[in-house]
């Protein structure tokens, strides 16, 4: 039985949900770097965070992507904030989408906060350009 199989059905769902938003790529590289320290900590999150909460109905891709967003950022995460600013090539949430996230933010979390995430999302959007060759 392969490494997959051993899994549950939950996990299995969380990890094409996590390759869809993130990218085969990142997700891949995750794996490589898991230790065992961390191996169950990566599962946790395939099967709860992505089987669980990114694959339920009733809201997008896009809209998951954009609440996602505006809590990392409220809670000052700038890598997942970077991270997930960059997954929205796969989300379907717009440049204009995160601008009313980061909005949000300011409002109800705090200025600093979301000067903060935009600031990431400029550079990471500046990176996605360089890489699609966009000006």
């Amino acid at each position: 039985m392969g490494e997959l199989a051993q899994h549950s059905s939950r996990y299995r769902e969380g990890l094409a949900v996590r390759r869809s938003v993130l990218g085969d790529t990142h997700v891949d590289r995750a794996e490589k770097a898991s230790t065992d320290f961390d191996r169950p900590f990566q599962e946790l999150i395939t099967e709860t965070a992505w089987g669980n909460v990114w694959a339920r109905p009733g809201w997008t891709k896009r809209e998951r992507s954009m609440v996602t967003l505006a809590l990392l950022a409220a809670l000052g995460h700038d890598e997942e904030v970077a991270m997930h600013v960059r997954a929205t090539a796969n989300t379907g949430a717009t440049r204009e989408d995160i601008c009313e996230a980061f909005l949000h933010v300011a409002v109800y979390a705090g200025v600093p906060a979301a000067n903060q995430a935009i600031k990431i999302a400029k550079q990471v959007f500046a990176e996605m350009d360089a890489e699609s060759g966009a000006k």
